[in-house]
């Protein structure tokens, strides 16, 4: 079984920054993918950012040139560092980890870009 704990969210004026951490515990092989999903009022769940285990990343188009995802695999945490944020980024951002056939969630963590 595998844990994730998100940390980091909040309110955040436009043009302002986040940096959201996710840390995972339990049973881990050492290749795995780790990412970000959202999920705003009314809309699906979206794929904000993943990183593979040898470090190749996938944003969305949306989020290019503003986030960047990254991890440090001794600790089995991502980051996701949020930079330029919009209203429209404003969500419940979750943590997923991928492990063969497996695929883990965290609980959430909401992120408000608003005046």
């Amino acid at each position: 079984q595998v844990q994730l704990v998100e940390s980091g969210g909040g309110l955040v004026q436009p043009g302002g920054s986040l940096r959201l951490s996710c840390a995972a515990s339990g049973s881990i092989s050492a290749i795995y993918t780790m990412g970000w999903y959202r999920q705003a009022p009314g809309k699906q769940r979206e794929l904000v950012a993943a990183v593979a285990g040898g470090g190749r990343t996938n944003y969305a188009d949306s989020v290019k040139g503003r986030f960047t995802i990254s991890r440090e695999n001794a600790k089995n945490t991502v980051y996701l560092q949020m930079n330029s944020l919009k209203p429209e980024d404003t969500a419940v951002y979750y943590c997923n980890l991928k492990v063969a056939l497996l695929e883990y969630w965290g609980q959430g963590t909401l992120v408000t870009v608003s005046e």
